[in-house]
């Protein structure tokens, strides 16, 4: 079995933001827990490194676009490298193979006689790097992603791809394979922007206005469009078209945020279909990230979120944690550092941290520095047990993006339960008497060894501090290719020596 996920590529106008983080982790989330389920895994991060917006920063820079581009991509990597994101490939569009590869297929698709060049009028908005129809705008003829740009008119000779041919074929197949659209709620979306006839997308820009980009093959007076570039990466990570992508490409699994559904919901679909390729397996889509108070992002507020910022006060696991437990796909999720920061210090510190460094210096002060033996369980044992099994089990089957929230959530739940269950049974009074004293020892093993199921399988999320925990309990997580990993109980060694307990998640106050 094999899994390949995507995010999207981002531009290297800017810094990367959380936006930016947010899907390459959820991405990385996948992808550990395709593992866990046996599969063979590919997940593919990077950078867009063409088109306008680009070629404007790197003029405004001061570098030349080469140095410009390594800077930028390299600070997309070190974010990635700091956040745990286990990407197999780093996209840059500027790599030969890839940029050889679009112009191939564009020159397959003017063959085919799908491309043609005319005059067009329209409206052209910078930011998006897209022309736009009157009800694309706003009552203020603006953009609504781009709200601060007059869009503006223009007249020009460009190359466009008929895409209107294969329309009722992406209906055909949005209605005929309900998985590809995730969550569900998208689907009627998409199917909303397939109602109507499609105009021709416009592939390519003048290379008097946008140079930083892949010439077409046949008019090398213009460059492809960004968009259009872009999308290919999803195949030339693969090594299209060398035979053996396809193994791969049958699994696809594109991360995106809401608003380019319609890049990869229409124009790139349709762009496989042209070249007699399969659309992929499944779109997953989220919706963004809002600042306090529920307001866009922006320098001028004072409410933008630096991911870097994060790790440097809290670590990389409290963003992971953060954004897995709060992200909506059918909305818009509100973050701040102080909401990452009190959440870290609630639940993974609170229910994780401090029940594990209880337990476990319990264990090596009352215990010669080992993990006891239980004895005979209870029904209050079973209980946390069963709880804690759950929330594992959660984590050992595939699941998808939007659900995240909800096997996190079993963790919280499993962990006030231990929580609950830790103080109630009192083992800092069961050791007192020889006559408890096994009892004591069977609360510690059953808490240890719970923590233990539960970290295995939020290891996917915040994986620095779990396996920190696993390897403190002597049960380092192991994972195999091809071998499922069944969230089991009772696999906590007895007996085994344990090592300094360190604090997980150290408290920090605002």
């Amino acid at each position: 079995m094999r899994s390949y996920v995507t995010t999207p590529i981002y531009y290297v106008n800017a810094a990367p933001h959380i936006g930016h983080a947010h899907t390459s982790i959820m991405a990385d989330i996948l992808k550990r827990n395709r593992q866990a389920a046996g599969f063979e895994t590919k997940m593919t991060t990077g950078c867009d490194e063409h088109g306008q917006k680009n070629q404007a920063a790197a003029i405004a820079s001061g570098l030349s676009a080469s140095d410009y581009l390594d800077m930028r991509s390299s600070e997309f990597r070190r974010l990635f490298d700091t956040l745990n994101v286990g990407y197999d490939f780093f996209v840059r569009t500027s790599r030969p193979f890839h940029m050889e590869q679009v112009a191939l297929i564009e020159q397959r698709l003017m063959d085919a006689g799908l491309i043609v060049k005319k005059q067009y009028t329209g409206i052209y908005c910078a930011g998006c790097e897209q022309f736009k129809k009157p009800s694309d705008l706003d009552e203020h003829g603006r953009c609504p992603d781009h709200p601060t740009l007059i869009p503006e008119e223009l007249d020009e000779l460009n190359y466009f791809f008929k895409i209107e041919p294969f329309r009722q074929r992406l209906i055909d197949h949005v209605n005929d394979n309900p998985e590809f659209i995730s969550p569900p709620s998208f689907r009627s979306q998409l199917l909303n922007m397939l109602s109507d006839p499609l105009e021709d997308l416009c592939i390519s820009r003048p290379v008097r206005r946008v140079s930083l980009g892949v010439r077409l093959p046949f008019d090398d007076e213009y460059v492809t469009y960004v968009w259009f570039d872009a999308l290919i990466n999803y195949l030339t990570n693969l090594g299209w078209p060398k035979p053996g992508y396809e193994l791969w490409w049958d699994t696809a699994e594109h991360l995106i945020g809401k608003d380019i559904l319609k890049t990869h919901g229409v124009y790139w679909p349709i762009m496989l279909m042209a070249l007699g390729e399969k659309p992929p397996k499944q779109l997953s889509v989220h919706g963004h990230w809002l600042g306090t108070g529920g307001l866009k992002m922006s320098k001028t507020l004072g409410n933008v979120v630096d991911p870097f910022e994060v790790v440097s006060l809290l670590g990389s696991d409290a963003l992971r944690y953060y954004l897995a437990r709060n992200m909506r796909s059918d909305s818009d999720s509100m973050i701040s550092i102080e909401l990452i920061r009190q959440t870290y210090n609630s639940e993974l510190g609170n229910r994780i941290g401090n029940l594990f460094s209880r337990a476990g210096k319990f264990a090596k002060a009352r215990f010669e520095d080992r993990i006891p033996a239980r004895g005979d369980l209870t029904a209050d044992d079973e209980r946390v047990r069963l709880a804690a099994l759950d929330a594992a089990r959660g984590f050992a089957k595939p699941f998808e993006m939007y659900e995240l929230p909800r096997v996190t959530q079993a963790v919280v739940t499993a962990c006030d339960m231990l929580n609950n269950y830790f103080a109630e049974q009192a083992p800092w009074d069961l050791i007192k008497k020889p006559e408890t004293a096994p009892r004591c020892a069977t609360v510690i093993y059953v808490t240890l060894d719970a923590l233990r199921l539960v970290l295995e399988g939020v290891r996917q999320i915040i994986p620095t501090a779990a396996d920190k925990a696993l390897a403190t309990l002597g049960c380092p997580f192991e994972a195999s290719v091809g071998t499922p990993w069944v969230p089991q109980l009772d696999r906590l060694p007895a007996g085994r020596e344990m090592v300094e307990i360190e604090s997980l998640f150290p408290r920090v106050d605002a």
